[in-house]
């Protein structure tokens, strides 16, 4: 009964490298690499990055599929994933942060006009705007999971306004929180930042469309950090175009790596990062480490995947 880690990512993280850090919760585990696999029947779990259709054929015995983050969409939509194979995520309060630092960042970036700077710099033009004041200016969080928690966390700590949006009612201490489709509206109404970190399912897919950039102020930003395909890029193009918002900043896209000749990369108002908002594991090594020891004595796993509700 194997580990088998294949990341399909080393410019981000190397098999042997996440090998050596699981070992160090367990010398004795019995943790491969994609290079040298072994028997395949012995494989009861795989750690992976990118999931490649039909992946979990490979292995007679397989019981489960540990994704190396939150967005697991791209496993569940495999027709061919056994019944029996369960999916698993991780949540993780390192990336979480690191997302929460991402959109802090970028709204920031807003509030002070740094992107004016820099592009007046380039013609020696000095010409100053005032700030716009944190503690009058709405932040909204799409998604109020474990994530969705700390990124919001994140903005109160700096005097923000705080809403956010989830599916079914929630209460948080400090965030105006929001529900159903009536709820979304009224949110984006009030927002001047949209935040976005949504998981990836049926109906979430093309979420944000022309319809809810109709709700938007003009002076929003979105920013999305959740999966590429909450987002209807070409109908962000033209709501762009058109001014019902200011701006986005897209971490995922639909398709990665973004294709060169894609418009999104040459869009005046859109600012692209390569999917790095929460970039390292940290402490959800260790989910890892205790999912496989949990399958190897019968234990129930942590942080199983509803497939059907696809989060």
């Amino acid at each position: 009964m194997a580990n088998l880690i294949d990341i399909k990512n080393p410019e981000w993280l190397r098999d042997e490298e996440l090998r050596e850090q699981l070992l160090a919760f367990d010398g004795d585990a019995d943790i491969r690499v994609a290079a040298d696999p072994g028997n395949l029947a012995e494989i009861d779990m795989i750690t992976v990055s990118t999931y490649i259709p039909g992946e979990a054929l490979r292995y007679p015995n397989l019981k489960l599929i540990q994704k190396t983050g939150a967005g697991v969409n791209n496993i569940l939509v495999d027709e061919r994933l056994p019944a029996t194979v369960e999916v698993a995520r991780l949540e993780a309060a390192t990336s979480g942060n690191e997302m929460a630092e991402f959109a802090l960042s970028y709204v920031l970036q807003q509030q002070r006009h740094l992107r004016e700077y820099h592009a007046q710099q380039a013609e020696s033009l000095w010409l100053g705007y005032a700030p716009r004041v944190s503690s009058r200016t709405r932040v909204a969080i799409l998604g109020l999971g474990r994530i969705g928690e700390i990124v919001a966390q994140r903005f109160i700590d700096n005097r923000f306004l705080v809403s956010g949006w989830s599916r079914s009612a929630k209460q948080i201490a400090g965030v105006d929180c929001y529900h159903g489709d009536e709820g979304l509206l009224q949110l984006l109404a009030d927002a001047d930042y949209i935040v976005c970190v949504l998981p990836s399912t049926p109906k979430t897919r093309g979420f944000m469309g022309r319809k809810t950039f109709q709700r938007c102020k003009p002076s929003a930003l979105l920013i999305n950090m959740g999966r590429g395909d909450l987002v209807n890029e070409a109908e962000l193009m033209q709501a762009l175009d058109d001014g019902l918002l200011a701006g986005a900043v897209l971490d995922v896209v639909s398709e990665e790596p973004l294709p060169p000749q894609h418009p999104l990369w040459l869009h005046p108002k859109i600012q692209i990062t390569p999917h790095v908002s929460g970039y390292h594991l940290g402490d959800a090594i260790a989910g890892i480490a205790e999912n496989y020891q949990r399958l190897q004595s019968g234990e129930p796993l942590v942080n199983l995947v509803d497939r059907k509700r696809g989060y």
